[in-house]
Order: C-alpha cells, then structure tokens, then sequence
C-alpha cells in the first residue's frame, strides 16, 4: 500500500526576482498540501538524492523537463499561467490556433521544444484556474480533456467579513505597479471622474519610469489617490479590503486574481476588467469595466463608487484547504492510474 505522497514543487523564477501573486499562491499552495498530510519539499537542483512522488511545476515546463521526470518515475503536475492568451479577443485566437498549427508542422523540433507545447500532453495533468483556461488548452495547445484540471485560487482564513465595520470612501487595488495591472491609468481616470483610489503594491523596481510616474501623480492629487508602498501584514490587508468601498482590478490580462478572491471573501463590491478570465472566475458576483481609454474607464469607475455601497457582496471562494484537497485527489489520481503518454 502506498504511503503518503511526497510532492516536490519547482518553479523557474527566483522569488527574489520576480515577487507577487504567483509567489503567494505557491507558499499557500504548499501549506495546504502540508495541511492535508501530504509530505512537500521545493525541488533541490543541487541535491541528486532527493525522492518524490509527484513534481507540481508552476508555470509550463520543458517537455524534456517532463521526460526527466518520468525517467525518474516521477509524475509531473503543472500550474501553467495565461495571463495575456486568456485576455485575447476571438479573432486573435483564431489566429493563434492557425499559426500553432502550423508551427507544428514547419518548425523544427529543438525550437518547438521551447515552446512547450507538447507539454500539456505528456505530462499527467496540467491544473488551470478557470473553466476559460481550461477550453484554451484543450482548444490551442491540444491537452487531452482527462488531462486538464480546474483548480481556483484559495484564501486564507484572514480574509472574510468584518461584522459591524463600515466601509470608508477608497476604491482599492492591490496589485505589483506595473503596466499590464494597468493602476497608472485607473488612478488617471480616477482622477478625471473624481473618485478616491488607493493603490496597494509596490514596483519590481523603484527606477521603472512607470512607478516614477505614479508617484508624480500620486504626489500632484494627494486628495484623489492614496499611496504608502505594500501591506505584507495578511490582517492589515484584509482590514483595507474589509474597509474599502470597493476593489478595483482593470488589469490587461490575468489568470485569476488572487488579490480579487481576497477582497471578495472580505465582502468587498468588484470592478473587474471585462475580459474572460474575471467573468469565467467571477460571473454576476463583481461589476465590469472594458480596457478602454480615460474617459470610459472614468465613467466606469464613478458609476461602481456610486453604486458600490448597495451592492451584494460576492460569492465567498474556497478556503487554500479545500483548493489542497482538490489538489491533493489530483496527484493521488496520476499515482494510481501510472499512465504516461
């Protein structure tokens, strides 16, 4: 009879290179394996002695990656992100379909490799976050259906209601300042539709010219917008939600917001980017805004202040311990079945 499962989790970007969302849902990822019984460790890639069941990559690894593993008798799960596939419009879809396709068929082999197609076909099961990520892979990049896994975001136990607090007057973002969150342009049209914003994250870097300018303006309309760097207290985070009078996302492309399932499990209104990741993820519980220029945004985000107030909370999402069940019922299923394509 088997024993417990030792997962082994990888990922190809150091944390102190690239902080944020992801960085998050691997460290939640992990305790609620531990708190499941399931034995984990980060993969070593100095240690040649280290034993696993199961390797969960997080993002899309190498196809020779894969093989490796299984040389290893190690089964391979993956958390790939889509981000700006998920957030495309239909013909741009189509037209990827076409040319991966075609790159199938004309481009060599070593240079496929690096695509990691074939990826989502031999390793045992690829794990995406929305039912809209999960028809991108099978469609684009021809996952096989058994393969393919939805698998939500969780939150801690921090995040819920706050009975008998009322919420103040700041629309709230919590997101890494950068251009594809898109928090320089919602704080521009904030501006224009006189509407109070905070923004809670930092830059990758201080010296990137779009920080600089958000703190420029920050500075030029200090009763508008509202800036002190993080929050990395979880508490603090969840009593800015709890207090906040709506949260904001009009990011360009997501997978699914971790900071947006927070913020709904703190009962905070939603005004999401109206793309597929956040109506898939989301549906009638948050308010949406189209990637458009100042003044509709503007429009956009005055209406969701106005209204925020008598809006119904959204739907609670799953605990991190369920989502570790969820996970764990994965491996616990490539393990027993031992196919391999």
């Amino acid at each position: 009879m088997r024993g417990v499962l030792k997962i082994l989790i990888d990922h190809s970007d150091p944390f102190l290179l690239a902080h944020g969302g992801f960085q998050i849902q691997i460290e939640r990822t992990r305790q609620s394996l531990m708190d499941c019984g399931l034995e984990v460790e980060y993969v070593r890639w100095w240690d040649p002695e280290q034993k696993g069941d199961v390797i969960h990559f997080f993002g899309r690894p190498f196809p020779t990656y894969v093989r490796a593993a299984h040389r290893k008798g190690i089964r391979v799960v993956f958390s790939p992100l889509h981000s700006m596939t998920g957030s495309r419009k239909p013909w741009q879809l189509r037209l990827q379909w076409m040319i991966t396709r075609l790159a199938e068929m004309f481009i060599p082999s070593g240079l496929l490799e690096r695509l990691s197609w074939e990826t989502y076909r031999i390793a045992e099961a690829s794990v995406v976050a929305t039912t809209w990520e999960a028809y991108l892979v099978k469609h684009l990049f021809r996952a096989p259906p058994e393969k393919v896994f939805v698998v939500p975001n969780g939150v801690e136990g921090v995040f819920a209601p706050a009975p008998h607090v009322q919420r103040g007057k700041w629309l709230v973002t919590t997101a890494v300042i950068s251009p594809r969150k898109r928090p320089l342009e919602t704080g521009k049209a904030a501006i224009e539709a006189q509407t109070p914003y905070w923004l809670i994250g930092r830059p990758f870097a201080e010296t990137e010219p779009y920080y600089q300018e958000w703190i420029a303006l920050c500075k030029a309309h200090p009763q508008w917008l509202r800036y002190e760097g993080s929050l990395e207290n979880r508490a603090q985070l969840a009593a800015a939600y709890q207090q906040a009078r709506g949260f904001v996302l009009l990011s360009e492309g997501e997978s699914l917001s971790l900071s947006a399932a927070e913020a709904a499990a703190c009962g905070c209104p939603l005004l999401l980017s109206d793309l597929p990741w956040a109506r898939s993820g989301f549906g009638t519980g948050a308010s949406y805004c189209p990637v458009a220029d100042m003044a509709t945004t503007a429009r956009y985000l005055r209406d969701f202040y106005d209204k925020a107030p008598s809006l119904p909370p959204p739907p609670q999402p799953k605990s991190w311990v369920a989502v570790g069940q969820m996970f764990k019922e994965i491996y616990e299923s490539v393990c027993a079945t031992g196919g391999r394509s």
